[in-house]
């Protein structure tokens, strides 16, 4: 979606810091721990093994933390339209705009901010060290979001999204879904210790997308600090452009992309198809209630 170029953006509600002390799962985002899901394939193929947790990043060493901290060049939407880390910076104050109205008249339920962390190369979450090998993620232990913006090149060039800027948008929106699903104390229904397409993760994982979706259908409504709106109304290709970060997202795609084989029982956040669905249902819906996951099995 395309900003206003007139609006102006908020940066105080993300940081170039890492978060406190570590602990905690880190909760896979639009693209979160797609590289770590990979390599556990291949290790998989290799060893004949289990795999790797695409999730643990206790492993993970820091490399030098390389945080983004000078977010001076983006101010207003012109820069958004053309600077992916201020696209971030508008997608974040388009997002908790929309959230701090429609929870509490969806689901009486106050909105409290949540910062995202931009960064380049690593950064400590209070999750494990956050890198471009996790890809975005939400951290609850925190309850910060983080992202690496050099992952939007890997989305279109590695995975195949569009590179349009809805397809960028949603891994920021869904990331800010898992953040609600947190203060609505549903993301620990993730955390049931299976995998396969109906696990409690991929479950979270789709709901997330799901509100990916509402956000998307309301985005355009949503204003800066002095009532200038921030998000142009929503087009056909900007909805194609978000479907097609969504499939590029899929487990069978990532599968079937990296070692040629899709198994279904190691799923961790949904089929191609089934990401795409619950985009739509949300956006379709236009509310959080249209999105729960747990209610059905014909995700």
């Amino acid at each position: 979606m395309t900003f206003n170029e007139g609006a102006d953006l908020d940066t105080s509600q993300v940081t170039g810091g890492g978060g406190g002390v570590r602990g905690g799962a880190v909760i896979g985002g639009g693209a979160g721990g797609i590289i770590l899901l990979i390599l556990g394939l291949i290790f998989q193929n290799v060893t004949g093994g289990t795999g790797t947790n695409p999730f643990d990043t206790s492993q993970i060493q820091p490399g030098g933390d390389t945080t983004t901290t000078d977010f001076s060049q983006c101010k207003t939407g012109a820069d958004a339209n053309r600077d992916d880390t201020c696209r971030i910076i508008g997608t974040v104050n388009s997002v908790q705009a929309y959230w701090r109205e429609a929870l509490p008249a969806d689901v009486q339920r106050q909105y409290q901010d949540a910062m995202t962390v931009i960064y380049s190369g690593t950064a400590q979450s209070a999750c494990g060290v956050a890198s471009n090998a996790t890809g975005p993620f939400y951290c609850p232990s925190d309850q910060r979001v983080y992202i690496d913006a050099s992952f939007f090149d890997e989305l279109t060039s590695r995975f195949g999204a569009d590179g349009g800027a809805l397809a960028q948008e949603y891994v920021v929106a869904h990331e800010y879904g898992h953040h609600v699903e947190n203060l609505l104390g549903i993301l620990a229904k993730g955390q049931d210790g299976r995998t396969g397409p109906l696990s409690g993760g991929v479950r979270i994982e789709l709901m997330a997308d799901c509100m990916a979706g509402v956000w998307a259908k309301h985005a355009s409504t949503t204003k800066d600090k002095d009532g200038t709106t921030l998000l142009k109304a929503i087009t056909d290709a900007d909805v194609k452009s978000a479907l097609s970060a969504a499939a590029a997202v899929g487990d069978d795609h990532i599968q079937e992309a990296s070692t040629g084989r899709v198994n279904q029982e190691s799923w961790t956040h949904g089929s191609s198809e089934s990401r795409q669905k619950w985009f739509m249902t949300g956006y379709n819906g236009g509310t959080v209630n249209q999105c729960d996951t747990f209610a059905t099995d014909d995700l």
